[in-house]
């Protein structure tokens, strides 16, 4: 395992994220990855944070989504943070979900297009050209990044696509830098996404190996194997309710995934959770997340790099996530 990640949501307060990266940072961690999903944190100002008290730790959006952000600012965004985390700063974009970028008002039409013209004109911004682009979503006239004052050389961040639908990770394949692998779902997930991104891969004369692979793993880990089991349940009902196509890929039946609808709100409060978390199976905690022991953590993540996984992003579940990063130190 000789590359390991870090994935920080909403569960801690900010200042002890910043903390957590610096650990990881100390034990070898590769990279730090920041999610955004919810209405409650953005990407962009913990991963500037994390990148400030930082020196050596990559950073990721994980990830941010391609409707909310006007191209231009777009790439302006991860200038400003290559700016201070040089070669450090990567870009993770998906194609965001539903119910939640409908009810702001925002109709995911042709998902595959708008995905293929923002990974196109972002990299061309960062490569620091001048663009014109006239597309079905994007439309720019004669616009570059305007650096007055630092480095006017193009920037290397890459562009990882958190895809899950079979043709937007063929899309990946063909387009983007890798793929950012799906959570909550069995290590044999990994076999179909790989010959997709495979396929993707050729159209554009290139093989799979030319893709990086980091995935999104759920892990709890807890001396006590009970309570690891019990924290993940928490998580895996509120998002099996909130993320429909997370529950799909995962083969979470529909009574179970309706039933747990019923109970918990948007957004769901943690009395809701309390009540739902019952109505996860034990089996698909095993199935679905690397959870229990440091010894059964470090195995199932093992599982996943078996099956094509090329950096493990761990995204605790709760609990000791000082104890995580110690599980996984790479020095």
């Amino acid at each position: 395992m000789s590359r390991i990640a870090l994935y920080l949501q909403d569960s801690h307060d900010l200042r002890d994220g910043l903390d957590y990266v610096r650990y990881a940072e100390e034990k070898g961690f590769e990279a730090v990855w920041q999610a955004e999903s919810r209405l409650v944190r953005d990407a962009i100002v913990p991963m500037a944070a994390y990148a400030a008290v930082t020196e050596r730790i990559k950073v990721g959006s994980g990830v941010i989504n391609n409707w909310t952000r006007n191209i231009g600012l777009l790439a302006a965004t991860f200038l400003t943070l290559d700016d201070l985390a040089p070669n450090r700063v990567i870009c993770g974009i998906g194609a965001w979900w539903d119910p939640l970028a409908r009810n702001v008002g925002i109709e995911r039409r042709k998902p595959l297009t708008a995905m293929r013209e923002t990974v196109i004109v972002l990299r061309r911004l960062l490569n620091m050209e001048r663009v014109t682009f006239e597309g079905e979503f994007i439309h720019v006239n004669e616009i570059e990044l305007d650096v007055v004052h630092g480095r006017r050389e193009p920037r290397h961040v890459p562009i990882m696509i958190g895809a899950t639908g079979d043709q937007m990770m063929e899309l990946t394949g063909e387009i983007a830098d890798g793929a950012v692998l799906n959570y909550c779902v069995p290590p044999e997930y990994n076999d179909r996404a790989l010959e997709l991104l495979d396929k993707g891969a050729r159209k554009a004369g290139r093989a799979l190996e030319d893709l990086d692979r980091p995935q999104l793993i759920v892990c709890s880990v807890d001396h006590d194997h009970d309570r690891a089991i019990e924290t993940t349940k928490m998580l895996l009902c509120q998002y099996l309710a909130q993320q429909p196509h997370i529950a799909k890929a995962s083969g979470v039946s529909d009574e179970v995934v309706h039933e747990i609808q019923s109970i918990l709100g948007w957004p769901a409060t943690k009395e809701q959770i309390n009540r739902a978390k019952h109505l996860v199976p034990d089996e698909l905690v095993h199935r679905i997340t690397a959870s229990g022991t440091p010894e059964e953590a470090r195995a199932k993540v093992q599982e996943y790099i078996k099956r094509g996984c090329t950096c493990p992003i761990l995204y605790s579940a709760g609990g000791n996530v000082k104890l995580l990063i110690e599980t996984f130190a790479q020095s």
